[in-house]
C-alpha cells in the first residue's frame, strides 16, 4: 500500500534527481531496488531517462579483509573528498546482510559524521540472498547518484566472495585495504583480488603499528612486481596511512586523481565503462533467462522429481538438465 501511495510520475523524480533533492533520489533508488512490475517498469524508464545526465563521477570500489577498518577510513576519506567541496555518495555491496543480518546500518551508525555532512549521501545495501540482485540495484543507484550531482561514488564490499569481483566491474578505480600482521599478510588476499587491486593502503599505520605496516607495504610492492602489468599500463601503487591520525589517506585521494586523469586521457577509461555496460547487459539476460527458468510452471513440477532420480544415480546430470531445458524451449 505504501509503495503505491508514494509513487510518484518518472518526471517528479527527474526533476527531483536532477536538482539533487535527497528524498526523491532515496525514493527513485527504494523503486530501483522493488521487484514489483509496476516498480520496475516505473524505474526502467526513469533511468533511460537520467543515463545522459550519468557518467561524470569518479567511481571508487573499496575492499578489504575484516577488521580492516573500512567504514573508519571510508569516513575519514570521505570528509577529505567533501573538504574539497565535492559532492560523494556512499553505497555498498552485501549479498550476506540477509543471512546475517550484516554490519552495513551499524556502519552507517560509526559514519556518524559524514552521515551529517550535507555534501555526502549514504545508502545501505538492500538485504538479499543474491549477489546479482544486489549489484544490479547498486549499479542503478550509481547512476541515479551520478545523475544527482555526486561526483565521487565509493562502492564499498560489505560481504565477502564474489562481492570484489562484481564491485571491480562497475567502478574506475578499485582500493583494497590491507592490515599489517604477523608476517602472513599475503596469505589472507586472493592473488584474483591482488590482480585487481589499482592501489593498495595499508590501513591502522600508527604508534607501534606503523613499523609493521611500512614492512607488509614492502611485502605487496614485491608480491605485485610479479603480476604482468595491465592493459592500463598502471602500476599499482603500496601506501600505509592510518584514519586515527589521517596520515596518509590525502595521498590515496591524490593517487586516485592521477590515476583518473591517465586513464581518461589514454581512453582506457572510456573503453571500461563500454566494457561494464556491456557486462550488466548480459548479465541482466542471463538472470533474467534463470528467473523465467526456475519459474515456469512445469520446471516447477518437475525440478524434484528429476533431482532425486540423478541423486539415486537413475539419470545422468547432462540428460536431466537437457531435459528441463527441453520443456522450457517447447513452452
Amino acid at each position: 500500500m505504501n509503495k503505491k501511495r508514494n509513487r510518484h510520475p518518472v518526471k517528479t523524480y527527474f526533476d527531483g534527481i536532477l536538482r539533487s533533492d535527497r528524498l526523491l533520489l532515496s525514493q527513485a533508488i527504494t523503486l530501483a531496488e522493488s521487484n514489483l512490475p509496476a516498480d520496475q517498469k516505473l524505474a526502467q524508464e526513469l533511468l533511460t531517462q537520467v543515463l545522459p545526465h550519468t557518467g561524470r563521477a569518479i567511481r571508487i570500489g573499496i575492499t578489504g579483509v575484516p577488521g580492516v577498518g573500512k567504514s573508519t577510513f571510508i569516513e575519514v576519506f570521505g570528509k577529505i573528498i567533501t573538504s574539497l567541496g565535492k559532492k560523494l555518495a556512499v553505497l555498498a555491496v552485501d549479498p550476506s546482510s540477509q543471512r546475517t543480518r550484516g554490519s552495513i546500518m551499524g556502519d552507517k551508525t560509526r559514519m556518524e559524521t559524514l552521515s551529517n555532512d550535507p555534501l555526502a549521501y549514504i545508502r545501505p545495501s538492500p538485504a538479499g540472498n543474491s549477489l546479482g540482485g544486489v549489484t544490479r540495484n547498486t549499479r542503478q543507484a550509481l547512476l541515479l547518484c551520478e545523475a544527482a550531482g555526486y561526483e565521487v561514488i565509493i562502492i564499498e564490499t560489505v560481504g565477502v566472495g564474489q562481492s570484489e569481483t562484481a564491485v571491480h566491474g562497475m567502478v574506475d578505480f578499485f582500493l583494497l585495504l590491507a592490515l599489517a600482521g604477523a608476517g602472513d599478510e599475503l596469505q589472507g588476499i586472493k592473488r584474483g583480488i591482488m590482480e585487481m587491486a589499482d592501489a593498495i593502503a595499508i590501513t591502522k599505520a600508527d604508534g607501534q603499528n606503523k613499523q609493521a605496516a611500512e614492512q607488509a607495504a614492502a611485502m605487496y610492492k614485491n608480491a605485485l612486481h610479479l603480476f604482468p602489468l595491465s592493459e592500463k599500463k598502471w602500476n599499482p601503487p603500496v601506501v600505509t596511512c592510518s584514519a586515527y591520525t589521517q596520515e596518509g589517506i590525502r595521498q590515496v585521494w591524490e593517487i586516485i586523481t592521477v590515476y583518473h586523469q591517465q586513464m581518461q586521457a589514454s581512453g582506457y577509461l572510456l573503453k571500461n565503462r563500454q566494457t561494464q555496460s556491456l557486462q550488466w547487459m548480459y548479465e541482466t539476460i542471463k538472470q533474467g533467462l534463470e528467473g523465467n527458468f526456475y519459474n515456469h510452471p512445469q520446471i516447477q513440477a518437475q525440478l524434484p522429481v528429476i533431482e532425486q532420480e540423478v541423486i539415486n544415480g537413475q539419470l545422468p546430470a547432462l540428460t536431466a538438465a537437457l531435459h528441463l531445458l527441453s520443456l522450457f524451449k517447447v513452452s
